[in-house]
């Protein structure tokens, strides 16, 4: 389950980071703006966020196979609509259709690991994160070879078939069978357990404002990397890939450590060194002084996705263990859907130096709120 839950997680973030070193390609021949595109961008991660909550809760109630399968399904027809669909339509409604299929799929392959790695939850989750990484190596890769051989929808196709390969192969290794209950929400009483004091509402704020930055950084930094860099499409992919490279080793390795050590701490230090290196990026002029920042953001910045998932696990009640980093997770995501628009608005009326700069603030207020929390 390990492997197949993190392989798939891999694919799918494969098929999700494509859109953004394509993201001006895709700009030029939709003929759109860079605010149209963030707003779209903000639609696929709005209803990924939605979907996080009642996905783990169901997952709780029935069983995660319930969930996960049709989330993979509901995935490979996503992709299909990227790679088939034309115009700005068929690429909203593209959008709609994955966030809907990731949001059902995140949380009950995360619960799933958690269930089967309770000593070495840290470690599970950072694997499985990891598949992030993995998977947006890949899209740099497949990206340069669409922006230079083919056209922007051509990586999606493959992203769907091989996602519908392993939803085949989760079913028949899955042991757990496919049951519907009951469709009912406890809302209130997950929304009290995760706001019951004021370390845990601290933690809630400064992940959101973490994910915020994420999801502004992503969907924007190889375009951020052409306007103020002067780089060129094929290199601000490569670039990109870099991220990816230091989260597929920092992710483990974090998430084993905050098995040993105290989570929020190592979380204080992954902000503060993503903070600094932010602000090298905006002043370096030299390729080797962007990449060594480049380098230094990632590690700092990756390392908080197992903590974040793991420090919700931890203090959930293990019957409502996916209510509860579902609910997290979806105020974590839904700051996240608005980063993509914030910064495809600042960009277009101010510039993208500014907007980059806000990133700072929030990675500064979000490490001293998890460092006072105690």
């Amino acid at each position: 389950m390990l492997m197949t839950v993190s392989l798939a997680w891999a694919v799918l973030q494969t098929g999700r980071f494509l859109l953004s070193p394509l993201l001006p390609t895709i700009i030029a021949d939709l003929q759109i703006t860079e605010a149209t595109a963030g707003i779209a961008l903000a639609l696929f991660q709005g209803i990924y966020a939605i979907t996080q909550y009642p996905g783990g809760e169901f997952s709780d109630r029935w069983t995660r196979a319930t969930l996960i399968i049709p989330g993979l399904l509901i995935l490979v027809l996503g992709f299909a609509t990227f790679g088939l669909a034309g115009g700005l339509a068929g690429f909203v409604l593209a959008a709609a259709i994955t966030g809907f299929g990731k949001g059902l799929f995140a949380i009950p392959s995360r619960a799933l690991l958690s269930d089967l790695f309770v000593e070495r939850r840290g470690r599970a989750l950072g694997l499985y994160a990891a598949g992030t990484d993995l998977g947006g190596l890949v899209a740099s890769g497949l990206a340069i070879l669409a922006l230079t051989y083919a056209t922007w929808q051509t990586p999606f196709l493959p992203v769907a078939l091989v996602l519908a390969g392993l939803t085949v192969l989760f079913a028949l290794w899955s042991n757990e069978a496919v049951t519907v209950g009951e469709p009912t929400l406890d809302v209130s009483g997950t929304i009290g357990r995760l706001i019951a004091s004021p370390e845990q509402r601290k933690t809630l704020v400064a992940f959101a404002l973490f994910y915020f930055m994420v999801g502004g950084f992503v969907n924007f930094f190889p375009t951020y990397l052409i306007e103020t860099k002067s780089f060129s499409p094929q290199l601000a992919s490569a670039t990109f890939a870099l991220v990816f490279v230091v989260g597929i080793t920092i992710k483990p390795i974090a998430g084993g450590l905050s098995d040993r050590f105290r989570r929020e701490s190592i979380a204080v230090v992954g902000l503060l060194v993503a903070a600094g290196a932010l602000v090298v990026l905006s002043l370096a002029g030299s390729n080797i002084l962007i990449y060594v920042a480049v380098i230094a953001l990632a590690a700092g910045y990756k390392m908080e996705f197992p903590l974040a998932d793991a420090i919700i696990v931890d203090n959930a009640p293990d019957d409502e263990m996916g209510a509860d980093l579902g609910a997290a997770r979806a105020l974590f995501l839904g700051a996240n859907a608005l980063g993509p628009a914030y910064v495809g608005i600042v960009a277009t009326y101010v510039s993208y130096v500014v907007a980059f700069a806000g990133f700072v603030v929030c990675l500064l207020v979000a490490s001293f709120l998890l460092y006072d929390r105690d």
